[in-house]
C-alpha cells in the first residue's frame, strides 16, 4: 500500500489531499497559505509525517493543448526545491481542469463561507487529481491481475 500526499501548488496557496492504494480513495486535507519555501516545506513535511505519506503527487497545470506553459514550469521548479526539504519520492501528474471540477464539487456540496465569500478549492482540486491518479493505478492493477490469471 502506498499513501500519497497530493499537492496543488499555486502562487498563493498549496492544496493538500491524501489517498492510498488500499482504499483507492482521495480526500481533501488542508490548504497551506504560502509564506516562504522553508515554511511551506516544513508544513508539508509535518502533514506528510502525520498522514504516513510514502510519496508526493504534484499536479502540473498543463496548457489545454498538453504543453507545459510558464505556470507548469514554476510549479515543477518549486516542487524540485521542495524535495530537498521533504525527502519523499515525487511524481508529477496532469491537473488540467481539476480546479474546475473542484468548483463544481464545492458548488454542489458545500455552502459559501459566511458573508457569501467563495471557499478556496485548492485542497479539493488536489483530491480531484489524486483520485484520478488512484483510479488509473487501480485499473492497472486489475488489468495486470486479469492478464496474470488468463
Amino acid at each position: 500500500m502506498t499513501t500519497w500526499l497530493a499537492l496543488d501548488i499555486g502562487d498563493k496557496r498549496i492544496g493538500l489531499a491524501v489517498g492510498n492504494s488500499a482504499a483507492w480513495l482521495a480526500r481533501p486535507h488542508s490548504i497551506v497559505v504560502r509564506r516562504s519555501k522553508r515554511a511551506d516545506a516544513a508544513e508539508i513535511a509535518r502533514v506528510a509525517a502525520h498522514e504516513g505519506a510514502d510519496a508526493l503527487l504534484v499536479g502540473l497545470p498543463y496548457n489545454m493543448d498538453g504543453s507545459e506553459g510558464p505556470q507548469a514550469k514554476r510549479v515543477r521548479n518549486y516542487a524540485r526545491q521542495l524535495i530537498t526539504h521533504v525527502p519523499l519520492p515525487m511524481q508529477f501528474v496532469d491537473e488540467r481542469l481539476s480546479s474546475f471540477a473542484a468548483d463544481q464539487i464545492l458548488q454542489q456540496n458545500r455552502p459559501r463561507k459566511p458573508g457569501g465569500k467563495k471557499r478556496h478549492n485548492d485542497d479539493v482540486a488536489a483530491a480531484v487529481f489524486l483520485q484520478a491518479f488512484l483510479d488509473q493505478q487501480r485499473s492497472a492493477v486489475a488489468r495486470a491481475a486479469a492478464d496474470h490469471s488468463s
